[in-house]
This record gives structure tokens, sequence and C-alpha cells, in this order.
């Protein structure tokens, strides 16, 4: 009798302190919503097809056999197709000597075609922001790119300017997140993220296998976000921010390591990929999802789900082991899953771990098989596939879940203010997905490597 006692407490008190939880963070949730955002589609001649990838892997002299065969596995597994982008230098054959005038044209194209797209879209002037956020992770210059961005559009001298670097795939939401914490106490302001990556200047030439992996996934591409608090232009936004969480696991030895920044023994720099990174990512996401689950699910699976828990915990049956968000069933909180399209494994993990479908992975796959891994940016691509095929209603839900290095996974949940149907960075593409085959041409042209001895010759 005292066991029941006490579980029906343990499950009152509980019901009590996530209903008073919900009313604290609506209470305190202040207006950020967004007006417009711009994918960057680069020119064609910066396609990145099977062609032109196997001359990039035969001018690399430091390649062997082994290295070969990995390479064309990585690449076929990726879900990555023929249209995705490089940096001018790798194209050109410059990627061993880059330059940082390169690494300049590389972001400057992104900047100027964006931003301008961005301001004639929403009728906005470049003199009419108040804040500025960039994020690009690894090329830093002085003066600042967001110094370059004020100059080239004759900011106002007031403008608030952050210039984010180091936060690898999730800077995207932290660089949303700043923008909230600034609108809690600053009102009727309109902000601009812009985020992308410098892919140019760490090109990996060497044959270090975890540090190679990053040139089969990582592609060029950006996204420009026009945000407001302002009540008035509601009416305008396409989505309203209800919340945003954000886990960070700097502080084991064993996640900070796992995607980082370095040089191999002859100094080649590159991003090495460790094998801890998978792991380190299933521990972000629970944590992220424990935190987040309260925040966004309705009261009814809250309540479902501890009155589940507790009970298995008395029965002491133990169900068999659950992963990621256990029994929660996100759908209820949630209608469009915009997730991190890091690659095919990671897409995999994840909606396993919440169960979802294939018409719910359907955005990530294909942003990542028509536009690669472009970091941080990626998932407003996801969105914007969702967006240009019309799924997107007024009222609907949409979780955005991202990893990056540190080790970091960021989360957030937008709801759809209006009817959406612009194509956006898809616009000229869209009718031709899901392609009803995205099989990797790599493995029909280069099988050959596969039944090589070491003592053929694999660069011809």
């Amino acid at each position: 009798m005292e066991d029941h006692v006490m579980i029906m407490f343990v499950v009152a008190f509980s019901l009590v302190f996530l209903l008073w939880k919900k009313l604290v963070e609506k209470w305190r949730g202040e207006a950020c919503y967004i007006l417009e955002y711009e994918c960057y589609k680069p020119t064609d001649n910066r396609k990145l097809d099977t062609e032109l990838c196997g001359d990039l892997i035969r001018r690399n002299k430091t390649l062997g056999l082994e290295e070969y065969k990995f390479l064309l596995k990585a690449i076929v597994s990726s879900g990555i197709g023929e249209e995705t982008y490089g940096p001018r230098n790798i194209i050109e054959g410059r990627e061993n000597t880059p330059s940082i005038k390169d690494s300049l044209i590389e972001v400057e194209e992104f900047f100027y075609d964006t931003l301008d797209k961005l301001f004639a879209k929403s009728n906005v002037s470049p003199k009419d922001i108040d804040i500025l956020v960039l994020n690009i992770s690894i090329f830093v210059t002085s003066p600042s790119l967001t110094a370059r961005i004020i100059n080239r559009y004759k900011m106002r001298e007031d403008v608030q300017v952050f210039n984010l670097s180091g936060m690898g795939c999730s800077a995207s939401l932290i660089s949303i997140d700043l923008v909230r914490n600034i609108f809690k106490v600053r009102k009727n302001r309109l902000a601009i993220v812009v985020t992308t990556e410098c892919i140019g200047p760490n090109w990996y030439s060497g044959n270090v296998k975890s540090m190679i992996l990053t040139n089969c996934l990582f592609r060029s591409g950006g996204c420009a976000v026009l945000l407001s608090n302002n009540p008035s232009l509601k009416h305008k936004a396409m989505f309203e921010l209800k919340c945003l969480v954000r886990t960070h696991l700097g502080a084991s030895d064993e996640a900070y390591e796992c995607c980082q920044q370095q040089e191999d023994e002859l100094g080649r720099p590159g991003i090495h990929l460790g094998k801890n990174l998978p792991k380190a990512a299933t521990r972000a996401f629970i944590k992220n999802l424990t935190e987040l689950g309260p925040k966004i699910l309705p009261l009814r699976e809250l309540i479902r789900y501890v009155l589940v828990s507790n009970l298995r915990r008395y029965m002491k049956n133990g169900s068999p082991k659950q992963s990621g968000s256990g029994s929660v069933n996100f759908k209820t909180g949630v209608d469009h899953f915009c997730l991190h399209p890091g690659g095919k494994a990671v897409i995999e993990a994840v909606g396993k771990s919440l169960g979802l479908s294939e018409y719910d992975l359907e955005p990530a796959r294909m942003t990542l098989h028509r536009f690669g891994n472009t970091s941080a940016s990626c998932l407003w691509y996801v969105l914007a596939y969702m967006e240009a095929k019309k799924r997107l209603k007024k009222g609907d839900r949409i979780l955005m879940i991202s990893f990056g290095s540190g080790f970091k996974c960021n989360s957030c949940h937008w709801e759809v203010l209006r009817d959406l149907d612009d194509a956006n960075v898809w616009k000229d593409c869209i009718a031709s997905y899901p392609p009803s085959n995205l099989t990797n041409p790599f493995m029909e042209k280069y099988s050959w490597v596969n039944e090589a001895t070491s003592d053929e010759n694999t660069g011809e």
C-alpha cells in the first residue's frame, strides 16, 4: 500500500512541476519571429560531379590503394548526389595552396548574393537592421567579416554586431539564441543571422582517414535569416520561435576531442572526425531531448510518460532498453522534423531514436543528396525543402535538431504562422525530388578500385 501511495505522490509531484515549468516558460517568453530567409545556391560551374570528384582524389598523391577503397566506400554510402557545390580554389586545382583572397571570394559570393535577395524579398533596407550576427567556424579575418557586410550595405553606426567562430555545424541555432536573448531586452528590433562555412582553406590534402572523410561530406552553402520581435510585424512573419535548448558536453574529454580542426603529422590542416563521435552525439542528443520534451510536448503525453515510467519502475519488469527519447512520442508535439543532414548515418540514427517515418526523414535525406552537408546552414535547406513541397501550414510545429563540434546538440521549436509555399533555393529542381533512384554513380565508375591490387597504379 505504501508503494502505491509513493507512486501516486511521485506522479502528482512530477505533473505539478511540469505544469509549473510550462507556465513559467510561457510567462517569460518574448516574441522572436522569422520574417524571411534565403538559402544560397552557388553557380553551376562550382558543382562537384563524379568526374570532378574523381579528379580531386587523383590529384592527392599521398593516397594509396587502401585510402582509395576507404574513400569509395565513404562516398558511395554518404547519401550525397552529383549536384553539390565546392569552392573555386578546389575546383581550379589550388586546394594545396589556398589564399586569403580565395577564402574571401568564397564567403563574399555567398554574402552578397543571399543578402541582396533577402533585402529585396523582404522590402527591408540594410539601414533598418539593428542586429547583425554572423557565424562561420573556421575562417577569421581582420576587419571582421561582419565589418565587410556593414561596409558593403552601409549599415548604421549603432548596429549591434556579433562575429561567432568555432561553433561548428550547430552554430546557426546558437546565433538564433543570441538574437532571442537580445530581443528580451531590446524591443521592436530587426536582426539578421548570416550562417555559412568556408571550405576552401580547410580541404585536407593528406591521407589520414579520420581527416579525409570530411572532404566527402562538407560542401559550400549558406543562409541569411531576417528576424524581429516587433508584434506589429507578426502578420508578415513566417515562423515564431517557441523554445530553444542548447546542450554542451565540452567538459567530457571524449566528447571534446571527437571533432577537431587540427594538423596531421606533416602539418597538413583538416578536420578530424573521431571514432567516439557517434557516442558523443548520442549522449548530447539524449540530454537535449530530456530538457526539450517538457517544453514542447502536450500535457497528456507527459502524463502518459510519467505514469508508464513509474509503473515500469514499480513493477520492475524492465521493458527492452530504449535509446534517445525512450518511449516519449515526440510526434504529439511536432508536425515536421528538420534534422541536421550531417550524413546518412546521422539522419538514420536520429530518425530511429524518434520513431520517424520515411516521410519525416525525406527533407533531410533530399537536402543531403542535393546540397551535401553545408555545416551550420544545412538546417535551412531542409526547412526550405518542406516549404517547397508545400508541407508547412499555419499552426504546424517544427522541430530543428543540430549537432556540432564541442560536442554540442542544439534544438528549437517553431510554430508556422501562415501557409508557406515559396520554393526558395529548391525552385529549379523541387519537381524532380525525391528522385526514384538515389544510387551514387561513384560505384559504377570506380568499382574497379575494390578489385585492384597494390601493384596496380590506381592514380590513372
